[in-house]
């Protein structure tokens, strides 16, 4: 058998245990379940992976990267990913360019970097999380507040700055980050997993083995699709990953020297699902909002649950596709491809709703005028 289908199959039965779980395992058990992966088990596989590689300079091409990536999703989700939308949904637009542009590999990709492309692989990608990061955590919130004080209806200027500082502090304290700056300290001083204590390798290295079971599984224990906005974010998630196609073909096309696992890093990181910390900053909006009696709110905090619901799962039966697939998507031509055929798809549920939305005039405009032909039709008068 292939072994990257073998791989995949393995994936999938795994997190076909977590779909059987469901019922057994409450919302509040999975936050449980989350915090483990997050604080314990990640952090550990990124240390490992960071201390396996060298330092060099040329590595902040990687934080760069992501963030010009997360800034151009963010113009695309303003005039791209919310045309599907009336303009008058306004809080559903401001939400969309909230969690589009975000990304959350550490549920999503890194499970996947790490079996089909290895830990240098990983190395990387969490490097290039930390531009992520910052776009998520410290630009994003500061767009949602931009727009909360431009809507609000008093001034919150004093809290804002203290909330800056908290989420700086957040930024700093975080096990992922920790674990980052620890390592590349490390790195910077000329050592490595070898020389740390044999117990702290080993401690380390158990930890490590917990990450990629325990993600499927959560992944399978936490999808949870509603029906109704179904077709809208589907057609926004298929037209995101179009978008996102287009940018590592043209990528992949000016730098062709590219080894075929940087070009597949290049490929899934960016189709990693949405982000939880643009919807964190949303519900701080929110909770503003309910403050200040706002009567429309600055975004649609359902529709963002909803989002996050689908994004989810969405993200990870595509990136295992793609490592499933992996000898077509390090070409250049086969992503322009991907990226046409998701884009195009993206547009069928609005034609269809459009056309549906015709037909139904056109029915009551011939209702209308066989009622009004019969209307006008001369009435016999009584005294004939």
């Amino acid at each position: 058998m292939n072994f990257a289908l073998q791989n995949t199959l393995e994936l999938v039965l795994i997190i076909g245990l977590g779909l059987l779980l469901q019922k057994k395992i409450a919302k509040q058990d999975l936050k449980g379940v989350k915090t483990i992966i997050l604080s314990v088990a990640l952090p550990a596989v990124i240390f490992v992976a960071l201390l396996k590689i060298k330092l060099e300079s040329s590595l902040l091409i990687f934080p760069l990267l992501a963030l010009t990536f997360n800034l151009i999703m963010l113009v695309s989700s303003k005039y791209l990913l919310g045309a599907s939308l009336p303009k008058e949904q306004k809080s559903k637009r401001r939400t969309i360019m909230m969690l589009l542009p975000s990304l959350a590999p550490g549920l999503s990709c890194f499970p996947f970097i790490v079996v089909y492309l290895g830990d240098d692989s990983l190395a990387l990608a969490a490097l290039a999380d930390v531009g992520n990061k910052i776009f998520g955590l410290i630009l994003l919130y500061m767009l949602a507040m931009h727009w909360y004080h431009r809507r609000a209806l008093k001034d919150a200027k004093a809290s804002t700055s203290s909330k800056l500082k908290s989420l700086a502090m957040s930024l700093l304290k975080e096990p992922i980050n920790m674990v980052i700056i620890i390592g590349l300290v490390l790195l910077a001083l000329g050592l490595n997993m070898g020389s740390l204590p044999v117990f702290l390798q080993g401690t380390i290295e158990k930890l490590k083995i917990l990450m990629t079971p325990l993600v499927l599984l959560f992944i399978g224990m936490a999808v949870r699709i509603k029906s109704g906005e179904f077709g809208v974010i589907l057609s926004l998630l298929a037209r995101r990953a179009g978008i996102t196609f287009l940018l590592s073909a043209i990528f992949v096309f000016i730098f062709s020297a590219l080894t075929p696992a940087l070009i597949l890093l290049l490929v899934v990181f960016p189709q990693s699902s949405c982000s939880f910390w643009p919807f964190a900053h949303m519900s701080a909006v929110s909770a503003l909002e309910d403050g200040d009696e706002q009567k429309s709110p600055t975004f649609d905090i359902n529709f963002a649950v909803n989002i996050l619901a689908c994004s989810l799962p969405f993200s990870t039966i595509l990136i295992i596709g793609i490592f499933s697939f992996s000898e077509l998507f390090v070409n250049p031509y086969v992503l322009l491809a991907a990226s046409g055929t998701m884009i195009g798809l993206s547009f069928i549920p609005s034609i269809f709703a459009k056309l549906k939305s015709t037909k139904e005039s056109e029915i009551e405009s011939a209702t209308f005028g066989e009622y009004v032909g019969l209307n006008t039709s001369p009435q016999p008068s009584e005294d004939s």
